[in-house]
């Protein structure tokens, strides 16, 4: 009868903790050089609207894109998942304050960044000490700045 009893509380408990978690689900990251990619969500929320942010990566392990105001450039590193981004360089336009606040939280996520990974078409780069991730959609008939 012990038994009996032990098994359906193991597998609610089970179910609950699956059900109770809010992480997102997330495959193994794509093939990154030569890529192109549109920010969608940081930290969960939309990146502003009529606005460009993005990340592309390059030969030689170099990274590029819009911040969203401002043009960024770094190095990055790849070990399957892991990535690490070295000191990330930006021109110095002054922008918005809405811009300029997107664009401090983009930078200090990409610096943070520890893992890359895919969920259906989009690229999430997850940020040491951030809930949610960056969520990126591939850039269509662009070719990656240099």
């Amino acid at each position: 009868m012990l038994r009996a009893l032990v098994l359906p509380a193991a597998l609610t408990l089970a179910l609950a903790a699956c059900a109770g978690s809010n992480a997102t689900t997330a495959g193994a990251p794509p093939s990154l050089p030569g890529t192109e990619w549109r920010l969608q969500e940081l930290g969960g929320a939309k990146a502003i609207a009529n606005t460009e942010a993005s990340l592309a990566f390059l030969d030689g392990n170099r990274a590029s894109g819009s911040a969203t105001c401002n043009r960024f450039t770094a190095t990055y590193e790849l070990s399957g998942s892991a990535i690490k981004f070295g000191p990330i360089a930006t021109t110095r336009r002054a922008c918005p304050p809405d811009l300029t606040a997107q664009e401090d939280r983009f930078l200090a996520a990409l610096q943070a960044a520890e893992r890359v990974a895919s969920a259906g078409p989009d690229l999430l780069v997850f940020s040491k000490g951030a809930d949610k991730p960056l969520r990126f959609s591939r850039a269509t008939g662009a070719k990656p700045a240099q």
